[in-house]
């Protein structure tokens, strides 16, 4: 009889340790299931597309005042070393030929971003304002609605600027060729506005980014802080010459367009330029689906393995 209690208090004492053992079994593996659900979640993957493939212009327009699309007059755009580069070795005088190379596909919300420095020094005859001077145009009709001797597309420019190496000049402004924003609820007319960045002089490289809402908000950022913000991107005002007036409709707002890169003179490289599109597939149960997507578009859903 004691024999056989004690065989039962083995059993039982063997139950009770496989019952803990699997409770902390168990507990390990939700803790990795959830560890692993939270990298799904935390660590997406952002898919940046590069707009300059770093070795050719392969999807790009070039349109230079006084000549036709893609008369890529003096080579000023042409790729060196891994780089966008815009010069003006063959220019004898720069005479107002501003230049601008248009990426062919447009967007409405997305995040653009641009590493460029400035080098060299300015073509002989560059307006003085455009010393150390370019721009990422945004928001653009297409290259092929450039007149012959227009010189700047109907755009929202964020202005790219190099220090003088004699006091402040901000980067990242904003200038509005043909068109007008909103600030703090109101029409915002000036041509031009400075962001609240830093200076940065000799030929340092710079990263720009700049989130595009379609029609509703713009914002300029360097280093991850907002430099610059604004609404209601419009068609509107001055300071464009030689255009169609049938692409420039006053007072409408602007949500989608093509993208540029200037040549306003002074010699510039951009080593990359990539776009993270803001536009996909919002369903959760697809593959592709991405959190950071702000507008929906599901006819781009993938259905399948995660990967």
């Amino acid at each position: 009889m004691k024999q056989r209690r004690t065989m039962i208090a083995i059993a039982g004492a063997f139950v009770v340790a496989l019952a803990l053992l699997l409770q902390v079994w168990q507990s390990e593996t939700l803790a990795r299931v959830s560890a692993g659900q939270k990298v799904q979640t935390t660590a997406e993957t952002k898919e940046w597309r590069q707009l300059f493939n770093g070795k050719n212009l392969d999807g790009w327009d070039v349109k230079i005042r006084g000549y036709a699309l893609n008369d890529n007059f003096g080579n000023t755009f042409r790729v060196e070393d891994g780089m966008m580069t815009v010069g003006y070795e063959k220019y004898d005088n720069f005479n107002e030929r501003f230049g601008h190379i248009f990426y062919r596909e447009k967007f409405s919300h997305y995040i653009l971003a641009a590493e460029y420095r400035f080098i060299g020094e300015q073509s002989k005859g560059g307006p003085g304002w455009a010393t150390r001077n370019s721009g990422l145009m945004l928001h653009s009709p297409p290259a092929t609605s450039m007149g012959k001797d227009q010189d700047f597309p109907i755009s929202i420019e964020v202005q790219l600027l190099g220090g003088l190496g004699r006091g402040p000049r901000t980067t990242a402004n904003l200038c509005t060729p043909g068109t007008n924003v909103e600030m703090g609820g109101k029409l915002f007319t000036p041509h031009c506005v400075n962001s609240k960045s830093k200076t940065y002089d000799g030929d340092q490289w710079v990263r720009v980014e700049v989130e595009v809402l379609s029609d509703q908000t713009i914002r300029h950022m360097i280093d991850g802080e907002t430099v610059l913000a604004y609404e209601k991107p419009q068609f509107g005002g001055g300071n464009v010459s030689g255009h169609d007036p049938a692409f420039k409709l006053d007072g409408k707002l602007i949500s989608e367009g093509y993208i540029s890169l200037q040549s306003e003179s002074h010699p510039v490289q951009f080593r990359k330029v990539e776009l993270l599109d803001l536009v996909g597939c919002m369903d959760q149960k697809a593959a592709n689906y991405k959190s950071y997507f702000v507008k929906a578009d599901n006819t781009r859903c993938r259905y399948g393995r995660k990967r």
